[in-house]
């Protein structure tokens, strides 16, 4: 068989996909440790290999035409199986070390993912982990995080997406408030109650409850004199204390539901669930200690789904 590509080829072809995934060439050159002219020559001379442009270029941004939206989706696939193939390879004679940062957001990082870490570290003790709680988006490149664990994310080609379970939202309150306020039987009782709200600090907006009736999703802006912004777990704490009915996910409140401290409402309305999602980037090559740290979260799946 005869050579048709040389290491020049396949680095500007690593770049190509790069680019396309981060959506300029700067941030292509920050993933793959090298300069933006770079990037920008390598895929000239791409270009000219193939008689074809695979980029629109603009002072402020790129993006692939349509020969190089094709190009770009088989070039990725090809290049994920040569990493595949490398690393299992290497897998076996190497451990997994090094820094691992993670982003997660404040509730799911305590009630799901730190608990977990001490284990991690047993089987990868070479790996330390770096965590940051907090719910605002972040940036891969300028920031140096591996992984990020978000809830409702929105599709993106430059993100690898791993879906770790939908949670199952639930409605609460302490049994003293329910004595004095009364227990909701249906939806229109809402209106007669102390509904503590949450309020996304992104956008100002308060996050609607949703409840399933009849088999289709019924979103409602509850209303009360409680909103929390930021950290979802204030209005678990003020639900705990008697202030209200609180809208949750039911792995957060499982412990208090089985003690009797807080009490599920509204059941034949429940049913409805918000997705987590792990995201890590696309790149030339993941490292060991996020790909020992996506399987060993991913292997919890079908425990939290039964929650």
């Amino acid at each position: 068989m005869s050579r048709h590509f040389d290491d020049i080829q396949l680095g500007s072809i690593e770049l190509f996909c790069l680019a396309s995934e981060n959506g300029s060439f700067t941030a292509a050159a920050h993933v793959a440790g090298v300069t933006p002219a770079a990037v920008s020559r390598s895929i000239f001379r791409l270009e000219e290999r193939l008689g074809s442009r695979l980029f629109v270029r603009t002072t402020r941004s790129i993006r692939l035409t349509e020969p190089g939206r094709v190009f770009y989706e088989q070039c990725r696939q090809a290049l994920t199986q040569l990493m595949e193939a490398q690393q299992e390879v290497m897998g076996s004679q190497t451990k997994p070390s090094g820094r691992l940062r993670i982003s997660l957001p404040t509730t799911y990082g305590h009630h799901r993912i730190l608990p977990l870490l001490p284990k991690f570290r047993e089987l990868y003790p070479d790996v330390t982990v770096d965590i940051h709680l907090g719910n605002r988006n972040i940036d891969f490149v300028a920031e140096g995080y591996d992984l990020a664990i978000r809830v409702r994310t929105q599709p993106d080609s430059a993100m690898i997406a791993r879906l770790l379970e939908d949670a199952k939202l639930v409605v609460v309150a302490t049994p003293d408030y329910l004595s004095r306020a009364g227990i909701p039987e249906s939806l229109n009782d809402l209106s007669a109650h102390e509904c503590i709200q949450f309020e996304l600090p992104s956008s100002g907006k308060r996050i609607s409850w949703l409840f399933d009736v009849d088999g289709k999703e019924r979103e409602i802006f509850a209303d009360g004199g409680y909103c929390c912004s930021d950290d979802v777990l204030g209005g678990v704490t003020l639900a705990k204390h008697g202030a209200g009915l609180f809208q949750t996910y039911k792995f957060i409140v499982e412990s208090e539901l089985a003690n009797g401290s807080l009490v599920e409402v509204l059941q034949p309305y429940s049913g409805r669930s918000r997705p987590y999602t792990l995201l890590y980037p696309h790149g030339r090559y993941i490292p060991q200690r996020v790909r020992a740290f996506v399987e060993f979260l991913l292997q919890y799946r079908t425990q939290w789904a039964g929650t």
